[in-house]
């Protein structure tokens, strides 16, 4: 049933997109009684505490505007939800919009160009944003979303396991040059035998999130389609051998847990895993000494992934140059500092161990400063894909055959080329 509603509502997407320019009027800049929505996925409260606070600066400076409102929709449904919303003719005002769907708004001009607003916004200080975080958000130069939060994947150890099983601390690991993703599965066996503990994990995976795996992928220099989003590269040498790698650790040397076993490094069922800096805070009383390090390198190299995610004004909304303003405000340098106690921002002038110590305090400075910071300012985004829906659910069918300890692993990847390729075309 869901997969139904997403293939609707990305073609609703598409859709609604084409009246664009037959359908929507620019609202005056002197519009008043002005009532803005923003929709979100989360529903925290000290989220809302703080996005509520900056409204309320911002309709005190402009009382013009009479509401801003935060509409929380629930996250596996979320893209869907706010397609249908455009699509039905009730599109919020500004809306947050996952990376892996970034295409399908930025390139259908379903998002209104925000560069001439935030760079006359008189101190907005637009250059100190970091170009790297704009570059999946743009469109012919022109900025489509402020990239509000941008989330390193890191692997986090669990040095207690280590030491049970023989092995010297994660840091002692690097700088003896055994930080790889060979070195990771050797161990991770090692520590599975010895203790009956997990490997490494890659946290919320499941064999069904299949994109995260691009956290191991990366490592081989390989991508799930070309820079231009027409081409299928999963038979790629590179994303062959990526998922031999994989799928060795699941099923020969149980490195990693196969399919239908589950394990929790916050709770020291795993000696390592891979996931956001945002989830530090489930050690505060992890009761086992832990580290936080760079993803391993691959035999590609060292390389960094980020989870992104943004904040665009729609075009079809009915305030657009109004909410546009209130997106500058909400994202100039001060409250730029204030969000950042949730979300590592984007701004070149706070990323730094002071600043980001306030959202992870259980993170040292030494931390912060040689991993997490490195981390967003060099790190690739998730790779994104147009008509993400469709195709993420393609991949995820055509990629269940993989799961099973005599899989054929050149014949299961090419099959998601095969699946994908027509809707790569389109």
């Amino acid at each position: 049933m869901r997969s139904a509603k997403l293939l609707t509502a990305t073609g609703m997407l598409a859709a609604s997109v084409l009246a664009l320019s037959a359908c929507t009027a620019a609202a005056e800049p002197e519009a008043t009684d002005v009532d803005l929505r923003m929709t979100i996925w989360s529903a925290n409260e000290a989220h809302l505490e703080l996005f509520n606070s900056i409204a309320e600066s911002y309709m005190a400076e402009n009382p013009n505007v009479t509401s801003i409102t935060f509409d929380t929709l629930p996250f596996d449904d979320y893209t869907t939800t706010l397609t249908t919303q455009i699509a039905g003719g009730d599109a919020p005002d500004l809306a947050w919009i996952f990376e892996t769907t970034a295409p399908d708004f930025v390139l259908s001009e379903a998002l209104v160009d925000l560069s001439e607003t935030l760079a006359n916004t008189e101190g907005y200080e637009f250059d100190d944003i970091s170009p790297a975080a704009t570059e999946l958000w743009l469109k012919e130069g022109s900025l489509r979303a402020y990239p509000f939060s941008t989330s390193p994947f890191v692997m986090f150890a669990n040095d207690d396991l280590l030491a049970q099983a023989g092995f010297p601390t994660a840091a002692e690991l690097q700088a003896a040059g055994d930080w790889n993703w060979e070195s990771i599965s050797e161990i991770g066996a090692a520590v599975n035998q010895a203790t009956g503990k997990a490997g490494f994990i890659i946290r919320d995976f499941e064999y069904t999130n299949w994109d995260g795996l691009s956290s191991i992928w990366k490592g081989w220099g390989a991508s799930p389609w070309s820079a231009d989003l027409t081409t299928c590269e999963f038979t790629t040498p590179e994303m062959t051998e990526a998922f031999e790698f994989i799928h060795d650790a699941a099923f020969t040397t149980g490195s990693m847990p196969g399919p239908g076993t589950t394990a929790d490094f916050f709770a020291g069922e795993a000696a390592f895993t891979v996931t956001q800096i945002s989830r530090a805070g489930l050690l505060a009383e992890a009761g086992f000494a832990w580290d936080l390090l760079p993803l391993p390198a691959g035999p590609a190299g060292e390389y960094s992934i980020v989870g992104q995610a943004g904040i665009g004004v729609i075009a079809q909304g009915e305030n657009p140059e109004v909410a546009a303003d209130f997106l500058a405000y909400f994202s100039n340098p001060e409250n730029a500092a204030s969000l950042a106690q949730f979300f590592p921002p984007p701004r070149a002038s706070l990323l730094n161990a002071e600043v980001l110590a306030a959202a992870n305090p259980v993170l040292t400075p030494e931390q912060l400063e040689n991993v997490v910071v490195p981390a967003i300012t060099n790190g690739e985004v998730r790779p994104p894909i147009t008509n993400a829906a469709r195709v993420n659910q393609t991949v995820r069918a055509a990629l269940d055959a993989m799961w099973v300890a005599d899989a054929d692993i050149p014949a299961v990847l090419g099959s998601v080329c095969e699946a994908i390729d027509p809707l790569l075309a389109d």
